[in-house]
């Protein structure tokens, strides 16, 4: 007589387990029980006339020992651990996705201290970066010459102050980022430091333990930042309520998390530096200081883009008390685009001093040199040549933006003829543009990337500005620099002025007596 049970039962846990890995058939077929179970096999009596053929034990008969319940079948154990992994392979998955889609330094040690603590049980978290630029000699790293920073979850910077008045050689996250300079040319990747009860160990230092009743944490989880590649970059710390320790899978787990997040710090650190960089650079390609020329006071803003754009500025005295304005932006980005922003603003300035007077001369000239020169590229530029003695301005452009004229009276852009960029046309030749300024009126300059960056078409994005320099402030309206602030936090509120934006960013205000 076939069990029929057994049979279908074996078979749905093996094609179950065939889901989850092929290899466990094997296991459960192997595993299985090969005979028929008593109770199922055996024949009940039939009841005759009411009568239950079951004969009950009779009541002066010992009760049985209680029946150990049966070992789960292996094939079960398989799938069950099998269910762990995967649950465990989908969290990471998901933590390492969010991690990812981070761009910035800051938003991903963030959200390393959310994962982090979700992983460990934690509620509260630290993370220490300190990476080093390069390895000085015999190996030994150069710490703190990095970007270094402290973050915390669900600690205030007065706590996170009150921890780092911990001497750090006795902190366990001081250990793995003092170990770093012990290492040899390949230093290891330090291990993980878990003090699961900190108020019970008696070698902890008076100042620990006097902060960790302050902050009402009682136990901690310290995690390196660090892979062979990369080397150490930090430590991470989440700190728990009661003691407590994370049991071996979430070590396992956060481990493999911090791994994958050192790499990813790590480009991002590598992103940073480029970025300081090329603003290093182009902040020397532009004036250091701008010139001082009675009659007219002048501010200037200047915000780099990722890449290093070729927007730019200038101003330079000229023969007689006359003064040069300009403005331009050289097409494309990286240190090309910078390279080419400077010898245009070079030549711009031998040109202005030349024949700074006739501002189309000068745009001319220097159409004619980026054509031989760099005939790949394309540019525009806005020159103009005040005398603010008599607050008089001869100006002329090429591609570029109208200045904008901000008074008490009146608030408007300049009409400028229609040019087309530089290295665009085999002859470039505009008309120039005479203006008259008001006492106390300001000009103002500005490169496209000021319209750009705040991704409204530009015809919306022209309003804007207009509304922004009408509503600047009379206190303000005395301040050139006031004036250049006030637009550039009108037009680009909520973090779009920061200088991770996509565009680079120009302002020149003249403000003229």
């Amino acid at each position: 007589m076939l069990d029929i049970t057994l049979r279908v039962r074996v078979h749905v846990d093996a094609w179950v387990a065939a889901q989850m890995d092929m290899g466990v058939c094997d296991a459960i077929e192997r595993n299985a029980p090969a005979g028929k179970p008593a109770a199922v096999s055996a024949p009940h009596l039939p009841k005759v006339a009411g009568i239950d053929s079951t004969v009950p034990a009779p009541a002066h008969t010992a009760p049985l020992p209680p029946v150990p319940a049966p070992p789960p079948a292996p094939g079960m154990v398989i799938q069950d651990r099998l269910a762990g992994w995967v649950s465990d392979l989908t969290t990471l998955h998901e933590l390492t996705e969010r991690l990812i889609r981070t761009a910035s330094l800051d938003d991903a040690l963030d959200e390393l201290l959310r994962a982090g603590a979700a992983l460990v049980g934690a509620r509260r978290g630290m993370v220490v970066l300190e990476p080093p630029d390069a390895p000085a000699g015999d190996g030994v790293f150069a710490a703190g010459s990095g970007p270094a920073r402290t973050k915390g979850l669900g600690l205030s910077r007065a706590d996170l102050g009150h921890i780092e008045t911990v001497p750090r050689e006795v902190t366990a996250y001081g250990s793995i980022l003092e170990g770093r300079r012990r290492g040899g040319p390949v230093p290891s990747v330090p291990r993980p430091v878990a003090h699961p009860d900190l108020l019970a160990d008696d070698a902890l230092h008076p100042l620990h333990r006097e902060v960790a009743v302050r902050l009402g944490y009682a136990a901690s989880y310290t995690s390196p930042l660090a892979t062979e590649e990369s080397g150490t970059l930090g430590a991470a710390v989440w700190f728990y309520d009661e003691p407590a320790a994370p049991v071996e899978r979430q070590t396992h787990l956060v481990g493999l998390y911090t791994r994958y997040a050192t790499e990813h710090v790590a480009r991002l650190l590598e992103l940073e530096r480029a970025r300081a960089t090329v603003a290093t650079v182009a902040e020397e390609l532009l004036p250091s200081r701008l010139p001082r020329v009675p009659g007219v006071r002048l501010a200037a803003r200047h915000s780099a883009g990722p890449r290093g754009g070729g927007d730019w500025y200038d101003a330079l005295p000229l023969p007689e008390g006359a003064l040069g304005l300009a403005v331009g932006s050289v097409s494309g980005s990286g240190p090309s685009a910078l390279a080419a922003m400077g010898r245009l603003r070079a030549s711009l300035r031998a040109y202005a001093v030349m024949e700074g007077e006739d501002p189309v001369a000068v745009l001319s000239d220097l159409e004619l040199l980026l054509r031989l020169t760099e005939p790949a590229r394309t540019a525009t530029a806005l020159f103009a040549y005040a005398e603010p003695a008599v607050r008089k301005i001869v100006l002329a452009g090429a591609g570029h933006t109208p200045p904008l004229v901000i008074g008490d009276q009146r608030t408007e852009f300049v009409e400028t003829s229609l040019s087309a960029p530089l290295g665009m046309l085999a002859c470039w030749e505009a008309p120039s543009v005479e203006l008259s300024a008001q006492p106390g009126e300001t000009v103002l300059l500005y490169t496209d990337g000021l319209l750009r960056r705040t991704g409204d078409p530009m015809d919306r994005a022209f309003a804007r500005l207009h509304s922004a320099a009408a509503s600047v402030p009379k206190a303000a309206r005395n301040d050139p620099a006031a004036i250049a602030d006030h637009v550039l936090h009108t037009m680009l509120p909520k973090g779009l002025d920061r200088a991770d934006g996509d565009e680079d960013v120009v302002l020149l205000a003249a403000r003229f007596d």
